[in-house]
């Protein structure tokens, strides 16, 4: 029928453009296939450039050197705008869109960048090298405020670490492993079927054989791209490539997915890096501003531009005052899925199908389907363990 063609697509489901009847003559076609079929062709042809040599190509492709113009202009557009609070105001606003432009200028071709983390860490060591050559030198600052600073810099970064090892891939050794599971479970639910009775619950069913409510229907499916068995809630990322355990989203700041293994991390590295950066501007505006009240001191400082460092740490201040406003918004964000029990992945979902209902002015979207209550959404979040990991340790104990 003409009308599924046009139904939105899954997130696991290959799209192209020439399936839709939308596209008649196929000529915005972006398909995959397409593309690799193309750049086979031009890989046949003979280069135009002799000098090039295959060393140099290899570096150019492993290495994004598009990078390297994004990291000298952002120290500069940063002193451009502590010239006067025009150009601060005119650059501040422009800076994020400009970003993107350039993003999708240089990065479009690319499913995996490290642009957003090499931007992100960048702008984070700037700003601890004026904080440390600007502020401290004024005295306002004591060494045990600078200790905080750098300690929660460097817990931030040990918790990135933490959280690139892996989002927990789904692997085909972890639905054998499964399988193994149930069949003992099967077997020693007969043996004490066979000598001794199990306790009956109060509508005459067994306790060993109730399910909760999230596992009534919850069943392993097969992924139509990688082909392999994925246990609930698992989803396949098109930018990695591969099917992930419990999959929220694929985080373009740190170049990875959000799944079960490193859920927890990911929450943390939020959770220290908003509040190191609070903190940080707080110190920053208490030291430029001391006659102001904290609140006001961002919008009101007078006498901050009348020297370049003042006004240069002043705009850094504003700078990240919008780079942590909208991490704040990812991690309230993220604490109010998890109080729900809901993956961003499942959220737009829900809102695609139109099955879950919207609370607390759209901040979150309430699926009802694994919900357990606050507490136990929580408990669940905070011991939940990679699959993958505990199934490579069960079969270790059994040889």
């Amino acid at each position: 029928m003409q009308w599924q063609k046009l139904k939105p697509p899954e997130p696991d489901d290959p799209i192209c453009c020439c399936e839709c009847d939308l596209y008649q003559y196929g000529c915005c076609c972006d398909c995959e296939d397409l593309d690799e079929a193309f750049n086979r062709w031009l890989k046949d042809k003979p280069s135009k450039s002799t000098f090039q040599s295959p060393v140099f190509a290899a570096m150019t492709d492993n290495l994004e050197i598009s990078l390297i113009p994004a990291l000298l202009m952002l120290p500069l557009l940063l002193k451009v705008a502590a010239l006067h609070y025009l150009l601060g105001i005119t650059v501040l606003t422009a800076l994020p869109g400009l970003v993107l432009w350039y993003y999708y200028a240089t990065h479009r071709k690319k499913r995996r960048t490290l642009f957003f983390l090499t931007l992100a860490l960048y702008s984070l060591a700037y700003m601890y090298y004026l904080f440390i050559t600007e502020i401290l030198p004024r005295g306002d600052v004591s060494q045990l405020q600078v200790c905080t600073v750098t300690s929660g810099m460097i817990f931030t970064i040990v918790s990135l670490i933490h959280t690139k090892k892996g989002p927990g891939f789904v692997t085909a050794a972890l639905h054998d492993s499964h399988s193994h599971s149930q069949e003992d479970k099967k077997e020693s639910t007969q043996v004490n079927n066979g000598s001794i009775q199990s306790p009956a619950s109060p509508s005459g069913t067994p306790a060993e054989l109730q399910t909760p409510k999230e596992g009534l229907g919850a069943k392993w499916s097969r992924c139509p791209l990688c082909k392999i068995m994925r246990p609930p809630r698992a989803g396949h990322c098109r930018t990695c490539g591969s099917c992930v355990q419990r999959l929220d989203h694929h985080c373009i700041w740190i170049n990875s997915c959000v799944g079960q293994a490193n859920h927890r991390s990911f929450l943390l590295t939020l959770s220290v890096f908003v509040l190191t950066s609070l903190y940080g501007i707080s110190l920053v505006l208490c030291s430029l501003c001391p006659r102001q009240y904290l609140m006001t001191a961002l919008f009101y400082c007078p006498g901050v531009y009348t020297q370049s460092s003042t006004a240069l740490c002043f705009t850094c201040a504003w700078y990240s005052s919008i780079v942590a406003g909208g991490l704040l918004y990812l991690l309230v964000t993220q604490v109010l899925n998890i109080s729900f029990n809901v993956t961003e992945r499942e959220a737009q979902l829900a809102l695609r199908n139109k099955t879950g209902q919207s609370r607390l002015w759209g901040l979150v979207v309430d699926t009802g389907e694994y919900s357990r209550g606050f507490y136990q959404n929580w408990v669940e979040f905070l011991t939940m363990t990679d699959a993958s990991a505990s199934s490579r340790s069960s079969l270790t104990d059994l040889v």
